[in-house]
């Protein structure tokens, strides 16, 4: 075979071109069957960049404090500049519209607390016709429209501390004093008020009518009386190796224990709202939101008669101590005495807003009344005289009582504040602050030093006269307490009533508990005690009248019949 040069030159051949050989073509490897595998390439891992420098946010100024003082707060000032001239280009504080409005709010509540508390501080004339011609002087309305005697006072108190805050007030006073002291030089009638009706002098107390100082001389010789017998008494228990007094009240602490449901009956349609026994314990009154009393036998708790005449819901309800006379207070601003049978004896008027609480006087003769006006009355049941108007709380008062003796009297209110009253001199010789929440329920204890409160803080404050100050604390309930009372033959303990739906008895050697009345569907609003400890009436919203006897007073009348 040959193979052409110029078509497949050898490589290995000389270059002669004389020369030719034959060459034998070399045999061919066969070809695999099996293609070799073929690896797919990898593609590259793609190269991230290096990230940016975090650069750091800046923060915002904090706000400048202002310091109390005015040296410190220049030297703030100083330096607040200094920074000023050194930083233009800081970033500057702003204060949302959210901050800003609650700010305005707290400012504005502010002002008012103070103008309330420059308000209280200021004496205001307790003369209506003062403070009409007060308000003619300062250029007010002397009256506004449906505006009672109260509100107006209030309103003119009000006005004087705006005044005063302004800074007015002294040249206004300088100018009413030069018109008066013009007016008494042109001459005066012999009543100290101008011809027109304006009053000019006036006292700032309020002179008392010659039957409450009738009242006062009465009430003090009584009450030195009953003090005197009260100090023998204990004296006596101190003294006589005969008289163990730890075993007395070891006793009637437990006969409270055997306390237990006795009786159950409905009292009325509507809730009820008071309770009270009488002096001798044979008789219960109670009273409801429909207006009517009603009296009750005891101790099966039989109706005897009704007393039907307030327009209004009926608040309390209490006994005369030294008759079987019943005061019934309700939210139609009056109060009544009645009789046994039905009989309506007087109707008190005189409060300008609702009442809430109603108590006798020891001697009897007479009535308290406490009411959201502001201020607590004392009345003369035989005559129906108003004899005293006594203010003394910011806001409505709601329970009043009476020292055994009879010398001094408690209200308390919805100021959280419970004042005492010397009856003879008219004075407030005590302010017991501690409470706060509204005082609904006052008592004093047949031991003359110790005076138990309490309200809507839940907890019942004993406070002893002697040292003037809260003696003890008991978290009594968990809601608040309606009424509480001491136990009238000796004060060994007291019973609160709560809107938890229960009362209570209480020590009063330690002030712990000694037994739960539980038993009521609803709030228990008023709780009385009977003359020798051995029974106690509670009514509630659950419109029952629920009778608690002792079981050792039912043995002993067992005894008895046998």
């Amino acid at each position: 075979m040959e193979i052409d040069d110029k078509e497949n030159p050898n490589p290995n051949a000389t270059n002669s071109p004389t020369q030719t050989a034959v060459q034998i073509a070399p045999v061919e490897s066969p070809i695999p069957l099996i293609p070799p595998a073929i690896t797919p390439p990898i593609a590259p891992i793609p190269v991230l960049p290096p990230p940016p420098p975090s650069i750091p946010r800046p923060l915002a100024p904090l706000p400048s404090i202002r310091p109390p003082n005015g040296d410190a707060a220049n030297t703030t000032n100083e330096n607040a500049d200094s920074d000023e001239e050194g930083d233009e280009s800081g970033p500057e504080y702003e204060i949302s519209e959210e901050s800003r409005l609650f700010r305005e709010k707290q400012e504005k509540a502010k002002q008012d607390f103070l103008m309330k508390q420059r308000a209280a501080a200021l004496a205001v004339p307790t003369n209506d016709k003062a403070v009409r011609s007060r308000l003619r002087r300062l250029g007010e309305p002397v009256t506004l429209f449906g505006e009672r005697e109260m509100e107006r006072r209030d309103r003119l108190r009000m006005l004087m501390a705006k005044l005063d805050s302004e800074g007015q007030l002294e040249r206004l006073m300088k100018i009413l004093e030069e018109e008066e002291a013009a007016v008494n030089a042109a001459g005066m009638d012999d009543g100290g008020y101008e011809v027109e009706g304006e009053a000019v002098q006036y006292p700032f107390y309020t002179e008392g009518s010659t039957a409450l100082l009738k009242a006062r001389y009465e009430i003090a010789k009584d009450s030195v009386v009953k003090a005197a017998m009260r100090l023998k008494r204990a004296r006596r228990k101190r003294n006589d190796p005969d008289e163990d007094e730890d075993a007395e009240i070891n006793w009637a602490l437990e006969n409270a224990k055997t306390f237990s449901l006795d009786c159950s009956e409905i009292g009325d349609d509507r809730p009820l709202s008071g309770c009270s026994f009488s002096s001798d314990g044979k008789f219960l009154a109670t009273c409801s939101i429909t207006g009517v009393a009603k009296i009750w036998s005891m101790p099966e708790i039989k109706l005897m008669s009704s007393l039907k005449g307030h327009t209004e819901r009926a608040t309390d309800v209490t006994f005369s101590p030294t008759n079987n006379h019943i005061a019934t207070a309700s939210a139609d601003r009056t109060a009544k005495l009645w009789n046994t049978k039905g009989t309506l004896l007087h109707t008190f008027k005189g409060h300008l807003d609702r009442l809430a609480r109603v108590a006798f006087h020891p001697l009897g003769k007479y009535l308290g009344t406490t009411s959201f006006d502001k201020t607590w009355r004392l009345w003369d049941t035989e005559t129906g005289e108003e004899l005293l108007l006594q203010e003394g709380h910011s806001r409505s008062v709601y329970g009043i009582a009476f020292h055994p003796d009879g010398s001094l009297a408690a209200s308390c209110g919805l100021d959280a504040l419970t004042r005492v009253w010397d009856l003879r001199t008219g004075r407030s010789i005590l302010a017991l602050e501690g409470h706060v929440k509204p005082v609904l329920g006052v008592s004093f204890s047949p031991n003359g030093y110790h005076l138990a409160t309490g309200g809507e803080d839940n907890t019942c404050r004993i406070w002893d006269l002697r040292k003037k100050r809260s003696l003890y604390t008991i978290p009594a309930h968990s809601n608040l307490i309606s009424q509480i009372k001491f136990d009238p033959q000796e004060g060994y303990f007291l019973v609160t009533s709560s809107y938890d739906m229960t009362a209570k008895v209480w020590s009063a050697r330690d002030f712990k508990p000694v037994k739960v009345l539980s038993g009521h569907e609803a709030k228990v609003t008023s709780v009385d005690v009977v003359g020798d400890g051995q029974s106690i009436a509670t009514v509630s919203h659950d419109r029952t009248i629920k009778l608690w006897s002792s079981k050792n007073a039912e043995k002993e009348k067992a005894m008895d019949l046998d």
